[in-house]
C-alpha cells in the first residue's frame, strides 16, 4: 500500500497536540460546585461527589471517537492506494520470404541419395516444424523460381498450410532457367509494404542468373532500399554435378554438362543488403545454415509493465462518517450533557 499525498499524513501531529491541549485546559478550568444537604452523611456535599452513572463514565468515549474521526479523515486526505503491477509481453514477429530455386539443375543427386530439391524441401520443412512451436509470431512466405518467379504462398502464420504447399513443389512447374534477379524482385514486392521491423529473404539456388529481365545486383539494391536483408545459400558440391533426365529408351540418364554455381553474385547480393552468404555441400551443412540464420533473426519480445492503483480512501472515509454520526447521535441522546 502507498499514499498518493503522503505529505498530508503529517497532519496527524494535530491529534496528539489536541489531546495535550485539552488536558491542559481541563486542569486550568475551575470546576463549579453546587452544595446541597445530605442527611445520610450528615454534611453538605457537592454534585461532583455523587456516585457516577454509566452515562457519566462513558462521556470520554465521545472524545476518543472524535480523535479517531480526525485521524481517519487525515488518512483519507493522504489517499491510500493499493498498487497492482502487471507485466504484459508482446512479441514483435519478423517477416521471412523463402525463395527456392526449382530449375532443372536442382535434380542433381549429390546430397546423400536425394536430389537437391528433395533435400532443400526436407530441411525447410524441418525448420517450419521447429518454428511452429517456438516462433508462431513470425510470418513466412514462399517464392519459387526457375526461368520465371512466382509467389506460391504469401506471408502467413499458418505454417501447416505453407508446409503443404512446399510439399507439392516440383521441378518443371515453371519455365526452365535461373532468374535470380526476378525472384528477388518478386520477394521485394511482397515485403515492401510490410510493417515488420525485420524483413528477411532466404534465397536458395544452385546456379547462376541466366533468365529473367532484372539484374540480381539491381534487385539487391532495391531490396536494400526497403530495409530487406537477404541471406543467400549456394547449394551443391564443389565442382558441380551431373543432372539426370529421363530417356524414353534407356530410362534414367545423366547430362554431361555439370551444374555451375555463381558464388560471386550470391555474395554480392548478401553484402549489399547486410545479409550473409552460405555454401551447402551436404544435407547436414544445409541444416546448420538454416539453424544459423534462425539464430540471427530472432523474434523480439517487448515487456511492458503497467501499474494499476486501487483507491482505498473510501475504506477510511466510510468508518469516519459512521463514527461521526454515532458520536453526534450519542452526544445528543444518552450521553447528552446539560450546559
Amino acid at each position: 500500500m502507498q499514499l498518493a499525498s503522503p505529505v498530508l499524513l503529517s497532519l496527524l501531529i494535530v491529534v496528539p497536540l489536541l489531546i495535550i491541549a485539552l488536558r491542559w485546559l481541563y486542569r486550568q478550568v475551575i470546576v463549579p460546585v453546587v452544595r446541597f444537604s445530605d442527611f445520610k452523611h450528615g454534611f453538605s456535599a457537592g454534585i461532583q461527589d455523587m456516585r457516577q452513572t454509566f452515562s457519566i463514565k462513558a462521556l470520554p468515549i465521545l472524545k476518543v471517537m472524535r480523535f479517531i474521526v480526525i485521524t481517519l479523515l487525515i488518512v483519507t486526505l493522504a489517499r491510500p492506494q493499493l498498487s497492482q503491477s502487471r507485466e504484459h509481453r508482446f512479441a514483435e514477429g519478423i517477416d521471412i520470404l523463402l525463395v527456392l530455386d526449382i530449375s532443372e539443375s536442382m535434380r542433381a543427386e549429390d546430397f546423400e541419395g536425394m536430389n537437391r530439391i528433395q533435400t532443400a524441401k526436407s530441411v525447410i520443412n524441418a525448420m517450419l516444424k521447429k518454428r511452429l512451436t517456438h516462433r508462431e509470431n513470425d510470418r513466412i512466405g514462399l517464392v519459387v523460381f526457375a526461368g520465371e518467379s512466382f509467389t506460391l504462398c504469401p506471408l502467413t502464420l499458418d505454417y501447416q498450410v505453407l508446409a503443404e504447399l512446399l510439399g507439392d513443389v516440383e521441378i518443371g512447374q515453371l519455365e526452365d532457367g535461373t532468374a535470380i534477379g526476378d525472384a528477388l524482385a518478386t520477394a521485394t514486392q511482397r515485403l515492401r509494404a510490410s510493417e515488420s521491423k525485420t524483413k528477411v529473404v532466404i534465397l536458395l539456388t544452385d546456379g547462376e542468373n541466366n533468365a529473367g529481365s532484372i539484374n540480381p545486383g539491381t534487385a539487391a539494391s532495391l531490396a536494400q532500399s526497403f530495409g530487406i536483408k537477404i541471406y543467400t545459400i549456394g547449394m551443391g558440391k564443389e565442382g558441380g554435378a551431373r543432372i539426370p533426365y529421363a530417356d524414353m529408351t534407356f530410362g534414367k540418364r545423366y547430362r554431361e554438362v555439370l551444374t555451375y554455381l555463381d558464388e560471386d553474385t550470391l555474395k554480392q547480393i548478401a553484402q549489399t543488403t547486410g545479409g550473409r552468404y552460405f555454401r551447402a555441400i551436404d544435407t547436414q551443412s544445409l541444416k546448420q545454415i538454416y539453424a544459423e540464420i534462425d539464430r540471427f533473426e530472432k523474434t523480439e519480445f517487448k515487456t511492458v509493465n503497467t501499474v494499476a492503483y486501487k483507491e482505498l480512501a473510501t475504506y477510511f472515509l466510510i468508518p469516519a462518517v459512521l463514527l461521526l454520526g454515532i458520536e453526534i447521535l450519542l452526544s445528543n441522546t444518552v450521553l447528552r450533557k446539560i450546559p
